[in-house]
C-alpha cells in the first residue's frame, strides 16, 4: 500500500537550486513523483536550472531516502514524428527546442544515478479543466474566427488530464523499475481536428482561417523580442513555431497498455467538452 500526499516547497525567483536542495528532506516516503517544472520561459537557462539541476536534486534525495522516482518528463524530450511513423520510446530522442533539450537532460540525470529506482512517463499535450492552454482557440471560437496555424499536415498526441493521472498513480503503484513510457491517447489529432472540435462542441460557426507562416514567423520573432523586454514569454515564440511547422508529435502508447494497464480512453471532442464545461462554471 502506497501512502500519497504532497510536498510544497517555496522556491525563489529566479530558480535557485540550492534552495531545494536546503529544503527537500524526505522521510518514509516509498514513492516521489516529479512533476515539476518549466514549459514557458524567456531564458533558455530558466529551462534547464528548472528541468535539470532541480532535477538533480530531486533524484538524490528520492535516493537517499530508499524511494522510487515517478518522473514525468515530455513527449518534447523524445522529438517530433508523423503520424505516419509515430516515435517509440526506443527511438533515439531528437529535441528540436530548449524545453525538449532540457526535459532529456533532465531524464538522463535520472537515469543515471547509481541506486535510484525510476519511471519516467513522457506525457504528449496534456489538456483539460483549468489548463490556460486551450482557453484562448474557446475565446476566438466565440468571436467567430480561429486561426489554423501550422504544418497541414502535422498531427499530435494528445492526453486527457484524468487519463494522464490515471497513467501516473498506475506507476506509483506498479513495482517496476527501469521504465520509458509515453503517454497518449491513440489517435493522433491535426490542428484541423482540434479546431473543428472546438468549433462542435461551442456550437460556434467560426470560419477557420489559415495563417500564412510568413506572417506567424514574424509574430515569432516579435514574441521573442516582447519576451526579453518584458521579461514573460509571448504566446508565439520561436520555440513555438518550431514546434509548429514540425512534422508533428505522435508517439506510439503500447507499451503503457502493456506494462501499467493503461489505455487513455478519453477522446478530444469528449475531453474539449468537458474543458470548456469547466471554463464556463468558472468563468
Amino acid at each position: 500500500m502506497v501512502a500519497r500526499g504532497d510536498v510544497a516547497i517555496p522556491i525563489k525567483r529566479p530558480f535557485d537550486p540550492a534552495t531545494l536542495t536546503s529544503t527537500l528532506r524526505l522521510e518514509r516516503v516509498d514513492v516521489v513523483v516529479h512533476l515539476a517544472g518549466v514549459v514557458s520561459a524567456v531564458r533558455r537557462e530558466a529551462f534547464f536550472a528548472a528541468n535539470v539541476d532541480a532535477t538533480r536534486v530531486v533524484a538524490h534525495a528520492t535516493r537517499d531516502a530508499g524511494a522510487r522516482l515517478v518522473l514525468i518528463s515530455s513527449l518534447a524530450a523524445a522529438g517530433p514524428a508523423p503520424a505516419s511513423s509515430p516515435r517509440s520510446e526506443d527511438d533515439e530522442p531528437r529535441p528540436i527546442t530548449a524545453y525538449g533539450e532540457s526535459k532529456l537532460q533532465g531524464e538522463q540525470v535520472v537515469r543515471g544515478l547509481d541506486g535510484l529506482r525510476w519511471t519516467i512517463l513522457r506525457p504528449g499535450v496534456v489538456y483539460g479543466p483549468a489548463d490556460r492552454a486551450m482557453l484562448p482557440l474557446f475565446r476566438y471560437a466565440q468571436r467567430g474566427v480561429l486561426p489554423l496555424v501550422g504544418d497541414a499536415g502535422a498531427a499530435y498526441t494528445f492526453i486527457y488530464i484524468d487519463d494522464a493521472v490515471g497513467a501516473i498513480l498506475a506507476a506509483v503503484d506498479c513495482d517496476r523499475t527501469g521504465d520509458v513510457m509515453f503517454l497518449g491517447h491513440p489517435r493522433p489529432v491535426t490542428p484541423r481536428d482540434l479546431l473543428s472540435a472546438i468549433k462542435r462542441v461551442t456550437g460556434s460557426s467560426a470560419r477557420l482561417i489559415g495563417v500564412p507562416r510568413p506572417l506567424v514567423r514574424l509574430a515569432a520573432l516579435f514574441g521573442d523580442v516582447a519576451g526579453r523586454l518584458s521579461g514573460r514569454p509571448a504566446t508565439i515564440t520561436s520555440r513555438r513555431y518550431a514546434e509548429l511547422y514540425s512534422p508533428g508529435f505522435v508517439c506510439r502508447v503500447e507499451r503503457l497498455r502493456d506494462r501499467l494497464g493503461v489505455v487513455a480512453a478519453v477522446d478530444v471532442p469528449e475531453g474539449l467538452a468537458r474543458t470548456m464545461a469547466w471554463y464556463v462554471a468558472n468563468g
